[in-house]
């Protein structure tokens, strides 16, 4: 009774550790840059800057932001954005684009897709949507308002995205798109994985124990 109880323990305790780091809550992150407007005729992550971001914030699904001339707090807060920390002073303030500087965006985190699903985009101006590293093909120059879809052929699971944002131009600024976050999967740290070894090792010696 002692050996089966002993081992009934260990496996609970294997079972305990083998779930930890499996999967932590999806983070959106949002990091913005004011860059040169020539930059943002170009929403591709090559334009995107190696330099710290101007701004920072987090952001629920859908994405959704609109404004028409309006200043990049207002933006952001039309979509819902949280933890906006400002690293530039006055970022928040400026026009989303001045016809001198203008915004680009990138968006980064984790979506569970499906082979052959489509996505539908309303924007203006240009993006560019990379799941997996496939790139969906949106158009990432200037655009008045336009909805675009797109379909992901690549294989179904769930994958990192990156979506790059920018607007030029003057005039509106949207971005709306459904994308289906998830879960970010980690692998367990080394401190569990150590346990995780003694565990099975304890389970083992158990069961030797038991049968001599």
């Amino acid at each position: 009774m002692k050996m089966l109880k002993t081992s009934i323990n260990v496996s609970v305790a294997v079972l305990a550790l083998a779930s930890l780091g499996t999967v932590q809550a999806n983070v959106i992150t949002g990091d913005l840059w004011r860059v040169p407007e020539a930059v943002t005729f170009n929403a591709i992550p090559a334009n995107v800057p190696a330099t710290a971001p101007d701004a920072t914030f987090q952001v629920n699904s859908p994405i959704n932001f609109s404004g028409t001339n309006v200043d990049i707090q207002t933006w952001l807060t039309s979509g819902g954005a949280f933890n906006i920390i400002e690293n530039t002073a006055g970022t928040l303030a400026a026009q989303m684009d001045d016809n001198v500087t203008g915004s680009i965006f990138q968006f980064t985190g984790f979506v569970s897709v499906t082979t052959g699903e489509t996505f539908t985009v309303t924007h203006d101006d240009g993006l560019t949507l990379i799941i997996g590293g496939l790139d969906l093909g949106f158009n990432p120059g200037p655009t008045a308002p336009i909805t675009s879809v797109a379909t992901y052929t690549g294989p179904s699971g769930n994958f990192p995205f990156t979506l790059v944002y920018a607007e030029c131009c003057e005039g509106p600024a949207v971005l709306q798109v459904d994308l289906p976050f998830s879960d970010i999967p980690t692998a367990p740290e080394p401190a569990s994985l150590a346990l995780l070894g003694v565990a099975l090792a304890g389970m083992g010696c158990a069961r030797r124990r038991k049968s001599s």
